[in-house]
């Protein structure tokens, strides 16, 4: 169906029309115009855009569905729904299903099962079989039946020689390895953030140590090898600050953060709501200010959702035996709000920069151009309940709450769906 959007504020740095308030007509899944004004046509559909903002469609560089293997969890069905609600039209997803996506085999499996959605959906492969961090993957055949990009998911890559010669490898297939960024033998079977709050709480603590070991030791190997590493969701000031110096230093590293360790703090976490349970856990409101600024300056490159469903059983218990994280694809663009980011921060950090960085086509928003958008209110208002939830799972403590920050409207593939 053709669309004529009236009244809406482009953001993309990359479009002549940026920062502009235009109507913008769609054309069998081409933008067809971009003007001041322009006339309902016969037979296309009117969106007023009332001076909503007109973005290239979000993608999501951290997200994880059941399938397969989990589908209770959830499936490619409902993230791909959650994920349009939240303004995404484009994300990966992490391979720690089961079976485990480390061959050719299951890369195909999710390229052709999610052929057909609005949402752009790409797998990720596994570095290691079985993601045990023994024997590399298949990761060349994995690239070639569609994966973007290698990573073990929340497992860190233990063993020094493997990550050493899992950077080589990857190198000479033009992969780029996404690395969880934690020191086991530091970290060990601790979950919360170590500070006078897991003193109090009477909970050993993860320190940031364990954090930033790893990303050095990553930083080395990385240099050594001249090979590109993506660090993903970071939490900590000295993981801002490393990965700051290891850009000056001309080293090929990205990394991003996720839009909860914006906003949420440790403090959350003093009724024990298992809700609040993440990894990296939540840190303090210094870690918060280092993130924000490391956003503002670049070191950061992306904010992602690091999307993790889970059943009631599995959250809904004693904060020791929770699972980690939450549901997010819905919430990221309010938090983001909350967090104090400007709109073209958001595009460039939600949508240009993690296509970017997998090398993947980036939407622009001009005539002629493939249509891939997002319509989002940046002041209206909503309430997250569970008529409003798309996922399988409502393991989120935002569920209930009234956010700012809407999406009106996602448009992909020749598809669109308009939200209320």
């Amino acid at each position: 169906m053709n669309l004529l959007l009236k009244g809406v504020t482009i953001a993309d740095p990359n479009s002549p029309f940026h920062e502009k308030n235009c109507d913008v007509r769609v054309v069998q899944g081409k933008i067809a115009s971009i003007q001041g004004k322009l006339s309902p046509q016969k037979g296309e559909e009117v969106i007023d855009g009332n001076g909503a903002v007109l973005s290239p469609g979000f993608f999501d560089l951290n997200c994880l569905t059941g399938d397969p293997g989990f589908e209770a969890k959830e499936d490619l069905d409902s993230v791909a729904a959650a994920a349009q609600a939240g303004g995404f039209t484009g994300l990966t997803l992490m391979p720690q299903t089961k079976p485990v996506v480390h061959s050719k085999a299951q890369v195909a499996y999710l390229v052709n099962k999610a052929a057909g959605y609005l949402v752009d959906i790409h797998p990720i492969g596994a570095i290691s079989q079985d993601l045990e961090g023994k024997e590399l993957a298949e990761l060349y055949d994995m690239k070639l039946a569609g994966a973007v990009a290698f990573s073990d998911g929340a497992k860190p890559v233990v063993d020094d020689g493997f990550m050493s010669r899992a950077l080589q490898y990857s190198k000479g297939v033009n992969g780029l390895l996404m690395v969880h960024p934690e020191n086991k033998s530091i970290a060990g079977k601790s979950q919360i953030n170590e500070s006078k709050i897991s003193v109090l709480l009477g909970m050993k603590g993860v320190p940031a140590l364990a954090e930033e070991m790893q990303i050095s030791r990553d930083i080395f190997l990385a240099t050594y090898h001249d090979a590109p590493i993506h660090i993903s969701t970071i939490s900590t000031a000295g993981s801002v600050s490393l990965i700051r110096k290891a850009k000056k230093d001309g080293i090929k590293i990205s990394c991003d953060v996720a839009a909860h360790q914006l906003v949420f703090t440790e403090e959350l976490l003093n009724d024990f709501d298992s809700n609040y349970k993440v990894k990296p856990p939540l840190r303090d409101k210094a870690d918060i200010k280092a993130l924000l600024a490391g956003l503002k300056d670049g070191t950061i490159d992306a904010v992602s959702s690091q999307h993790r469903p889970h059943e009631p059983e599995h959250k809904q218990v004693e904060f020791e035996i929770a699972a980690y994280g939450i549901i997010a694809l819905q919430t990221v663009l309010p938090l983001l709000f909350k967090a104090g980011l400007t709109v073209n921060q958001i595009v460039e950090k939600l949508s240009i920069n993690p296509r970017r960085l997998l090398g993947l086509s980036i939407p622009v928003i001009a005539e002629g151009e493939l249509a891939n958008f997002t319509l989002f209110n940046p002041s209206q208002t909503w309430v997250y309940d569970q008529a409003q939830n798309y996922s399988l799972s409502s393991n989120t403590p935002l569920l209930g709450e009234t956010l700012t920050g809407k999406v009106q409207m996602v448009y992909n593939n020749n598809q669109f769906q308009v939200y209320g």
